[in-house]
């Protein structure tokens, strides 16, 4: 009878200690892998690839808020893609397109020690860095390019992880895009008829 008490205080502590094991195990190990090097769907707000956020990010399946308008006549092409998580509303990562700002901001960032994107749009300038002491592992990359500023700021980032890498890749996987038709000129009605067709061409000779 004496040794009840005894035997009940090792059984405590077994479950104890088991139950701490399992949540050690259940602690999502982070995941290195470089952004892909190829944009594919799905995608979040129509043009950036979920895939390449989820690893930037941490965040499975996040909550998005916004879109991009590529189509206007006026060529102020602009819109803004906003991430969170889904039990915050902290901005997680915030990409924003808007009509081209002036160079010397770009060439501002570089003279204060920011690294230079590659010219992933003919013409263009960029430059991508981390955020002051590391807070939040914060990192941001800029590119001006086709009369357009683009942005990917990457607000809080994972630990462990190259986050000015990160914002760099996925500024080469989007800018073609967003940058390239938000610089080119919509076709009007009057040129499409002024070409004619392949078949009008081939009766008239």
């Amino acid at each position: 009878m004496m040794n009840r008490p005894f035997i009940s205080l090792v059984t405590l502590m077994c479950v104890l200690a088991l139950s701490t094991a399992c949540q050690n195990e259940e602690v999502t190990p982070i995941d290195r892998s470089p952004l892909p090097a190829v944009a594919a769907p799905p995608y979040i707000c129509d043009h950036v690839p979920l895939k390449a956020v989820e690893l930037m990010t941490g965040v499975r399946d996040p909550l998005v808020h916004g879109r991009f308008n590529l189509t206007s006549d006026d060529g102020s092409d602009m819109g803004v893609c906003v991430v969170r998580r889904r039990n915050d509303q902290e901005n997680i990562l915030v990409i924003d397109l808007s009509p081209g700002k002036d160079r010397a901001a770009i060439e501002e960032y570089l003279d204060d020690g920011a690294k230079a994107l590659p010219e992933i749009v003919p013409g263009s300038i960029g430059a991508y860095f981390t955020s002051p002491g590391g807070e939040n592992h914060a990192a941001y990359a800029h590119l001006l390019g086709n009369g357009s500023w683009l942005s990917v700021q990457l607000e809080i980032g994972v630990e462990g992880r190259d986050n000015a890498a990160d914002v760099a890749a996925m500024m080469k996987l989007i800018a073609p895009k967003l940058i390239t038709d938000a610089g080119a000129p919509a076709a009007s009605p009057s040129a499409e008829a002024a070409s004619p067709s392949p078949a009008n061409s081939s009766a008239k000779d």
